[in-house]
Order: C-alpha cells, then structure tokens, then sequence
C-alpha cells in the first residue's frame, strides 16, 4: 500500500491529494449503487424473449453473476497492484501509453455523465407519475437533481459516502421486499393465472423444441448480453483505489460482495417473476416489474414501483458522478487535461473535475442528445474492458516483479475467457446495431487527432 497517501486528521489535505478515508462499506455501497439499477425491473422481459423456457431464463442470470466474477478477479488484480483513483483509465494508460489511456479515459468519463443525465430524466419522468404537478417538467426538476448531487459531492467524500451508503442499501432492500411480497403472495396468484399458464404452455414448448441448436445459440448470446450489461458496474470500488484505506484487502472484498449481492437480488427477483406469472406472460410484459408490483400489491403497484425506480436512480446518479470526477482527475494528474483539475478541497473532492463532469452532465441533459451518445459510447465501453483486461498480460509479462497484492485467480485462463467475451460482445454489437457501432468506430478515428490537439494546447502547469 502508497503509505505516502496517508494523512494526519489534523492536516489540511495537499491540494492535489484525495483523502484515504474509504472502507469496504463504501465499496459494496458504490458497486451495488453502480450495478444494480431499475432496469432488473424491465430487462427480464427481454431477456425471456430470448429464452422461453423457465431454467434457461433462471439460469442466464446466473451465468451473468459467473461472468463478473471471473471479470472481477483481473480487476482486483491491477486495481490493488496500482491502487490510484480512476478506474479504468488507470490501468489502460499505465500498461498501454497516454493514447489507449486517453481513449478509455475520455469515454469512460463521457459515459459516467451521460449515465448522470440519463438517471436524473428517468427520475423526473417517473415522480411525474406519482406528482402530477411535475408533468411537462422532467428536465428542470432532472436539473435541479444534477445540481442537487453536485452539492452533495462539493460537500466532500464523507457526505457522498454517506449518501451512497443510504441509497445503495434502501435500494437492495426494497427490491428484497418486493421479491418476498411476490413470493407470499404467489400461490394465490397461481390459481388465478392458471388458465393463462396453461394456454401458453403449449406455445412455449413449440418455440423450445423447434429451434435449431443455432438459432439456440444466438439467442443465448443475445439474453447474455442484456444480462451482463445488467452487472456492469460490479468494478465499482477500483475507481477509488488511493482513498480505500486499505486497498490490498478492501477492493477484492468489496468487489467479489458485490457480485454475489447484486447477482443474488437479480437471481431472486426473476424467480419470483417466474413464480408468479409463466414465462409466457413475461416475455409479453411491456414493463414486468409494473405487472408483478400491480399483481403483489394491488391498486398501490403504481406507487410502488415508481417508488423502486426512484430509488435505484439516485443510487445510480451518486455512484456515476464520483465516478466520473475520479476519472478525469486521474487523466489530469498524468497530463491528459488540465493540470488545473487536480485540485481538491478540505473534504476530499476533486473541485474543477466535479464542475467539469456536472457541466457535461447539463449539456448532455438540455440538449436531449444524450441517448445517442449513450448508445455510441457503450460500444466504446466495451473496447474499454477488452482493453482493461489487455492489460493484464502486458503488465504480466513487462513488469513480471512488481508486487501484486492480489494475483487474479485462474490467470491466464480467467483473464482471456473475459478478454475473449469481450471480443465477441464487441462483434456482436456491430452485428446487432450496426448503426451506433460504425458511428462509434469512427469516433474512436476521431480521437486521435483530438489526443494530438489536447496535447499541444491544454495548460498542464500545476496548481498553485
């Protein structure tokens, strides 16, 4: 562990230092604050589209946690091997040079603040539903959320943790309690659907047994891709590496919990779909969460799952936005931005690069532009991981001395099953919306005669 990071409490922090003050519960608070979001109450729908039969749906999920735990252990690896805020920038551009560093740097902090916006609108046009004053204001009041949540991070680490804590655990246990609520109420259920159960029956055992073991096979690869983009998030902790405590022991923790906590919420609430309505029904639900809330809790359904949502997104917005401020503090401390956005106040924040990302956030929100961004930029998400997971052989082999606190387990075979899938994701993304993909590859061109601008014009002279 950098013990040059440690601080005495009674010192004011450098300017450019960020405070050591993070333990595993921030960990599993910002991971599953990352990770588990309200779309576990639309994905299973698509998902079951896909896989019309009850132990193919039940098990993609499953499937979908394993994968994030073999990801998982190469993250732990290079995140406590160099333990500095930044996430995936860090690894990238340590291993493969201020350009890949760049690229990943660049959309990775792009990506965090579309997602900001993308979260603050949903929860506008959801609080619409439950405050009928609100309607014809979701940009305004998803504003004020923006700025609501810049306050909170101004106010330092401490604050943010606080408030990740709160969001993250109120999240986990309502969707808990919805998945409880449909489980008690289920065999009533059973019988009044019956009818409909056993109508679709013979339905989906046609659709099972007819497909080719191709056509099988695609169909699993696209259900996997919903799901694994359902755990995305679950490498959370990494982007704040020099602020754990002790992060040779904290980040693999809070990593591998998270996993299984988010990977157990999903697995149980799809059971308790699948429990309560066949998978028929699912798979020709519009929104299954608002169809299961309206069976389990009657004329309050509404309000309950409108309620969830809200939830998940403020979990949501909080865990992006630290991400995003850690992200390009990172790239400025190695000359990527402005020196200037490495200065940080009394409470541990990153000032100008939360400014910066809040900024970028707003313009992404008034300008309604962020969706397509959005989709552009998680082709480039995806690049990103294959070239996190890079990054491992190349460190491996080029620095095979320096210390690793953690070793991924089952490397090299744990790292290139990860490298691989994500390949194939990438292939399957070009295939899949081949649109978004060529407008995401020739931004990725793009980038470098960016880079070579940044280079030559952005004031790096530190701080004063």
């Amino acid at each position: 562990m950098d013990t040059s990071l440690q601080l005495h409490p009674d010192e004011p922090p450098p300017r450019s230092k960020l405070l050591q003050v993070l333990g595993i519960g921030f960990g599993i608070a910002v991971t599953i604050g990352a990770t588990v979001s309200g779309g576990i109450l639309r994905s299973p729908a698509e998902v079951a589209t896909h896989l019309p039969s009850v132990w193919m749906f039940i098990g993609i999920w499953f499937l979908g946690a394993l994968y994030a735990f073999v990801c998982s252990v190469s993250f732990a690896e290079l995140s406590t091997m160099m333990p500095h805020s930044g996430g995936l920038y860090v690894f990238t551009h340590k291993a493969l040079g201020d350009y890949a560093g760049f690229v990943v740097g660049w959309t990775d902090w792009l990506t965090s603040c579309g997602t900001v916006s993308a979260s603050a609108l949903l929860i506008s046009d959801v609080a619409a539903g439950l405050v009928p004053s609100l309607h014809g204001k979701s940009v305004w009041l998803a504003t004020a959320l923006v700025l609501m949540f810049t306050g909170f991070q101004w106010s330092g680490i401490r604050a943010s943790s606080v408030v990740q804590g709160s969001t993250s655990f109120l999240k986990a246990v309502a969707l808990i309690i919805v998945a409880v609520a449909a489980f008690s109420v289920g065999r009533e259920l059973i019988a009044s659907t019956a009818a409909s159960a056993a109508s679709a029956l013979p339905l989906t055992t046609a659709v099972v047994a007819e497909p080719s073991l191709w056509s099988l096979l695609m169909a699993t690869v696209l259900a996997l891709q919903i799901v694994i983009y359902m755990y995305d998030g679950y490498y959370g902790v990494v982007y704040f590496g020099e602020e754990v405590r002790n992060p040779a022991r904290d980040i693999p923790r809070s990593m591998f919990t998270s996993v299984w906590i988010a990977g157990g919420i999903y697995i149980l609430l799809n059971v308790a779909f699948v429990y309560v309505l066949p998978i028929s029904r699912i798979a020709s639900s519009d929104f299954i969460g608002g169809a299961i809330a309206k069976l389990t809790f009657g004329a309050s359904g509404d309000v309950v799952v409108r309620s969830l949502i809200i939830l998940c997104e403020l979990s949501t917005i909080n865990a992006f936005f630290l991400f995003a401020t850690r992200t390009l503090f990172a790239m400025s401390r190695d000359g990527l931005f402005s020196a200037r956005a490495v200065r940080v106040n009394k409470g541990g924040t990153p000032t100008v690069s939360l400014f910066m990302s809040m900024a970028v956030a707003l313009i992404f929100l008034l300008s309604g532009s962020f969706e397509k961004a959005l989709a552009i930029l998680t082709f480039a998400i995806v690049v990103n991981y294959a070239l996190s997971f890079l990054a491992v052989f190349v460190l491996r082999h080029r620095e095979p001395n320096t210390p690793r606190l953690y070793k991924a387990w089952g490397y090299p075979w744990t790292t290139g099953f990860a490298l691989g899938v994500s390949v194939l994701f990438l292939a399957g993304s070009v295939v899949g919306d081949v649109q978004h993909s060529l407008a995401a590859i020739g931004a990725l061109a793009m980038s470098y005669p960016v880079y070579l601008i940044s280079r030559k014009f952005l004031p790096r002279e530190p701080p004063v």
